[in-house]
């Protein structure tokens, strides 16, 4: 598609004219941060034209405004569709900012290309601090003037010298110039002396550059005893990261067998050769231990990437990305679009983790982005988990990942027992959610001193609510989902939109009065229970409603592992990677919870979440023990548990998918419309259907609604597309797109390789 032009009626101005009648007037391509067809031409003046080469951040006016954009690729002088040059508007100047780098825009291109997307939404991740785009405020230092003599203090001029004064200009006789707070703090005088140094002539005011708020990471200091196997992994990441070229890793691991201090290796590698690391996790907010065994290891903090880093601090980083002087970087899927200078080598830590897929705006998987990432920087990506996703399996059976592999927990600690507890045969009381078994369990490991976990994938009191007079159930008014009672907050929730509401005197049914009654658990009915059973034990409740900053995480994680807690009880943030040498037991109360549904994942992730949490048990001295609580003890996910057979489950799952022709043996596509008018939304999801593509390779399901079919105000449908795995999917939905443009009303997603059918 030839380059979009920015045209604008009227005469041109005079500065553009002039350009006209020039002989070596040119054109340069554009790229904004809209979501916009593609890269809008523009003259460039006389005076910046040298600076306006590719990558170089612009101001150019679209419209009435003025906007910031990239210059993108050059378009072709004489391209016969090409706007006359009269008609063009110039460029206004260019920022400073550090130019966007050529690998860094062939990325946008190429997610874009991948996910539909117009390359503007997907330059808009990249330019997410607009301003960081402009020159930093310098820092103001103070120095000596250098022509002053000490004959210059000699009567009672205003250079007159006191003691205080003495002291300053002493301290500023060989050093650098010094900012005013440490001058003052090395010589102990007050911010009025120095400045009235200054305006007796003696001191000058100097610019300096905003230091880095980074600290390098320090490669003298000792990596940890590894086993021989450890240290195998980690030579040989490290030497993928010296060897400046592309290769996809995959580093498989037990729970708790040492995986990050391995991959910190790679990470030294990189720094030692002047390049950056770039590591994404999945819960960044939650990872303080992740965070401790860094500066354990290299002495500095990373630089923090995510959604709680404050706007300064924001602005910051992405400057100490661009000009290099943050040279590791820790952050959420989102940091994979910063414009590094020299990346060296990435990490995606829990690679299987469903939150490294963005279902908002560019719908993309940070995962498969960043070996994309890695492949057009020609550098190396690691994809670490102890429970890998069954696609990145497959690449490294198919030897397009190589496969590193630690079968044992480091130090010697071994793998807990899993116990398979059948609720059919041992149900709770009645009103009660913990087995006999739980019970007893718990009972003996908290006499023993030790920790015990108990975990529900569900947050709040409960997740329904209904009158038991007639049955209604209080549901979201944007959503098609049941309103979640957190009755520690005293309201009633949804976790999909986030509307909030009291609990009704009456039912707006049958008008009946108190009659609601919660139905099923949530972690904070599982800790009232627990109160009750265990009221000696110290209690905590672990989810991410109940952990609402960074901080909160990480001192709850301190409290866990020093022992000032006894039982946790918590949601899937609990296993998120975090090491409690105390803990012993883990007792899952509803592992069938992720079974239920249609979802071709549900089997997979349900081991992986279960894997995840059983890993908590066991860590240091003490043997770990595990107890299941389900329905179904014998389900394949469950006796794959039981047994510690991992990869027999995933076999088995491989051999259903491929039979199925499924992800990872073929390719899926999502078409997601949506509106504020369900009619409108039915009518344009019908001419979609209309046109859908006549191809025995596809497979084309819907229009259907959505499972949630209301969400935040807007009515869903969806479209499901199967293709063979060599389909070139994108440009038959470019296509079919095309022939049937979306009116106003109606907005049309496409979701490439979907992780979730909600």
């Amino acid at each position: 598609m030839p380059p979009r032009q920015a045209s604008f009626p009227g005469t041109p101005d005079s500065a553009v004219q002039a350009q006209n009648d020039a002989r070596d007037v040119k054109r340069v391509s554009v790229l904004l941060p809209l979501p916009l067809a593609g890269a809008y031409d523009y003259v460039a003046p006389a005076d910046i034209a040298d600076a306006l080469v590719p990558g170089a951040v612009v101001a150019v006016p679209l419209g009435s405004k003025e906007r910031v954009g990239v210059i993108w690729d050059r378009p072709a002088e004489n391209a016969s569709d090409a706007l006359p040059v009269a008609k063009l508007k110039s460029v206004i100047g260019v920022l400073p900012a550090m130019p966007i780098s050529d690998v860094q825009r062939r990325f946008v291109d190429w997610v874009a290309a991948y996910t539909l997307t117009p390359p503007g939404a997907v330059l808009r991740m990249v330019l997410s601090v607009p301003d960081a785009l402009e020159a930093a405020t310098p820092v103001i230092a103070y120095r000596r003037v250098a022509h002053l003599s000490k004959e210059d203090w000699a009567g009672e001029s205003d250079l007159r010298l006191t003691p205080a004064r003495a002291r300053v200009m002493k301290q500023l006789e060989d050093g650098p110039p010094r900012v005013l707070s440490e001058l003052s703090r090395e010589t102990g005088v007050g911010a009025s002396v120095i400045h009235g140094l200054v305006a007796a002539g003696a001191l000058e005011q100097v610019s300096l550059a905003q230091p880095s708020p980074f600290v390098s990471p320090d490669l003298s200091r000792p990596s940890p005893v590894f086993s021989p196997d450890q240290a195998a992994i980690a030579e040989d990441l490290s030497a993928k990261v010296r060897s400046h070229s592309y290769s996809a890793t995959l580093l498989d691991g037990v729970t708790g067998s040492g995986k990050t201090e391995v991959y910190f290796e790679a990470i030294a590698a990189a720094v030692a050769e002047g390049r950056q690391a770039l590591v994404l996790l999945p819960e960044i907010a939650l990872s303080a231990q992740w965070f401790e065994r860094f500066a354990k290891r290299f002495g500095a903090a990373p630089a923090l990437w995510h959604s709680e880093v404050t706007p300064a601090r924001r602005r910051a980083t992405w400057r100490a990305v661009a000009d290099g002087s943050a040279q590791v970087v820790v952050g959420a899927r989102s940091a994979l679009f910063l414009p590094f200078k020299d990346l060296g080598v990435i990490v995606v830590d829990e690679e299987h983790d469903g939150s490294f897929k963005q279902e908002e705006g560019v719908l993309y998987s940070a995962r498969d982005m960043a070996v994309v990432r890695a492949h057009l920087g020609g550098i190396p990506v690691a994809l670490v988990s102890a429970t890998p996703s069954l696609e990145t399996l497959v690449n490294a059976r198919d030897g397009r990942y190589a496969h590193l592999h630690l079968p044992d927990r480091h130090g010697g600690a071994k793998l807990p027992d899993v116990e398979l507890v059948d609720l059919r045969r041992n149900p709770p009381p009645r009103g009660q959610w913990l087995s006999p078994l739980l019970q007893a369990r718990l009972t003996q490991t908290l006499a023993e001193g030790g920790q015990a976990m108990l975990f529900l994938n569900r947050r709040g009191y409960a997740p329904l609510t209904l009158c038991r007079t007639c049955g209604h159930r209080l549901q979201c008014p944007n959503c098609t989902a049941w309103m979640v009672d957190h009755r520690g907050r005293s309201r009633l929730e949804c976790h999909h939109c986030g509307h909030v509401m009291k609990l009704p005197d009456h039912c707006p049914s049958c008008n009946a009065e108190k009659s609601w009654a919660a139905c099923g658990p949530g972690v904070e009915r599982l800790a009232e229970e627990a109160a009750i059973l265990f009221p000696d034990a110290r209690r905590a409740v672990m989810a991410s409603d109940t952990l609402t900053t960074p901080h909160a995480a990480e001192e709850l994680v301190r409290q866990v592992t020093e022992r000032e807690i006894d039982l946790l009880i918590g949601t899937q943030v609990v296993a998120k990677g975090h090491h409690f040498p105390g803990l012993t037991l883990v007792g899952v109360v509803d592992a069938d919870l992720g079974l239920a549904g249609g979802d071709l994942r549900a089997g997979e992730r349900t081991f992986q979440l279960l894997t995840q949490v059983a890993g908590r048990a066991g860590r240091a001295d003490r043997h770990g023990h595990v107890c299941l609580q389900t329905y179904a003890p014998e389900h394949p996910v469950m006796q794959a548990l039981a047994a510690g057979a991992r990869d027999d489950f995933l076999n088995a799952e491989a051999e259903s998918r491929e039979a199925a022709g499924m992800p990872p043996y073929g390719r899926l596509a999502a078409l997601i419309l949506s509106g504020p008018d369900a009619a409108a939304v039915d009518a344009h999801a019908r001419r979609l259907a209309r046109a859908a593509p006549d191809d025995p390779s596809l497979r084309v399901l819907g229009p259907a609604p959505a499972p949630l079919s209301l969400l935040r105000g807007r009515h869903r449908r969806r479209f499901l597309i199967q293709a063979p795995k060599k389909y070139a999917l994108q440009g038959t939905l470019r296509r079919w797109l095309a022939t049937v443009p979306a009116p106003a009303a109606v907005r049309v997603q496409v979701d490439m390789d979907p992780y979730s059918f909600f």
